[in-house]
């Protein structure tokens, strides 16, 4: 790959993460036009049904883009969704090369862009940057290959992994940059979970505070298999901006289904799993069906748990405080059975580490 092809894909690598957390059920798709070693026009896509990235960077272009170099992180689609397919109007526009990042997993379109572009007499050139366009685009991936939500583990605890003291306290174990951190997480991804035993410790109400920008909501998912979460607790106040589902069992009394659907919550029963808790798998099904495509989990620690006991964890951010708790009654930040032997125990590949402020931030891949 020489260095122009890279710096381009960068821009539209950039360009598209511009879009974060705001183009779901869609990828985020960034694309720049070069003619003759100038950019002569880009764009990336916005909103799921607005135009495409490839639509926007064209109409920059004009007439200039006949003959031009398209370069995007994504290979663009071939079939008719909620906008018409990019390849006909990349053909209709005289678009003369294409550089892709990486193909497109739907099975709709896999190859089949590609394909109609080499058609119309159109090079292509597909793996510049295709690890940075895959990590850009994980949710995505996972969401359309799995058919269901990519999972992201988030906890903060102490440097001996206590998410809490003996007594219960838990705020705050990380500080103020690493909790707006948070925020920001919140505000890209479709949904949040929490258990039963965080709403009724922390009475939190899991919405999105960022002062600064327009924010996102995502659904806030709350798992009670029994019904111990009170309806008056702040998660199920009908006044709060964005959307609260309870994933439950039969097991929940119908009174106090009820007294939530009157509260505006939305009650998901689900198949109970062999310790008598919601079916995780059956709610991963169910959230990819109403096209939620990332699932951020807080927590706590049996939540945390039970989702590394079934190897459904893709991504973990743990926020590590410079606090040391101990105590064998402080709760740890992932509670369940535990792995019996070292071998079986999730190791993550691909980690970075960086500074937030005061804490430490571990971000990897169960392998």
């Amino acid at each position: 790959m020489d260095q122009a092809t890279e710096s381009y894909m960068q821009r539209a690598l950039a360009l598209a993460a511009r879009a974060r957390g705001r183009t779901s059920p869609n990828p985020m798709v960034g694309a720049v036009i070069v003619r003759d070693g100038l950019v002569v026009g880009e764009g990336y896509h916005q909103r799921a049904g607005t135009p495409h990235a490839e639509v926007h960077a064209l109409r920059a272009a004009g007439e200039q883009a006949r003959g031009a170099t398209l370069y995007v992180n994504l290979e663009p689609c071939n079939h008719h969704g909620r906008t018409p397919p990019c390849t006909e109007a990349l053909i209709a526009a005289g678009i003369a090369e294409v550089h892709m990042a990486m193909l497109d997993p739907n099975p709709r379109v896999n190859g089949q862009g590609r394909a109609r572009l080499e058609a119309a007499g159109i090079r292509t050139f597909v793996g510049a940057l295709e690890d940075e366009a895959r990590e850009l685009n994980e949710s995505f991936i996972t969401y359309i290959t799995a058919g269901r939500p990519f999972v992201v583990a988030k906890f903060a605890a102490s440097l001996d992994g206590k998410i809490a003291t003996c007594t219960g306290e838990s705020r705050w174990i990380s500080g103020e940059v690493a909790r707006r951190r948070t925020h920001e997480l919140r505000d890209t991804v479709d949904a949040i979970l929490v258990g039963a035993n965080t709403v009724i410790a922390d009475d939190p109400r899991l919405t999105t505070r960022l002062p600064d920008r327009e924010v996102r909501h995502p659904l806030r998912v709350i798992l009670d298999s029994r019904g111990r979460v009170p309806s008056t607790a702040r998660v199920f106040d009908p006044t709060l901006p964005g959307q609260t589902l309870l994933a439950t069992t039969p097991a929940l009394p119908a009174a106090h289904r009820t007294d939530l659907e009157a509260r505006g919550v939305e009650v998901m029963a689900l198949p109970a799993d062999a310790q008598n808790g919601v079916d995780l798998s059956a709610l991963l099904t169910a959230l990819g069906q109403r096209e939620v495509t990332s699932l951020l989990v807080e927590g706590g620690g049996t939540v945390l748990g039970s989702f590394f006991q079934a190897r459904l964890v893709d991504k973990v951010l743990a926020f590590l405080a410079p606090l040391i708790i101990g105590g064998r009654k402080a709760p740890g930040a992932v509670a369940g059975e535990g792995v019996g032997c070292l071998a079986d125990a999730p190791r993550l590949e691909r980690v970075q580490v960086e500074w937030v402020d005061q804490d430490l931030l571990v971000t990897g891949y169960p392998q």
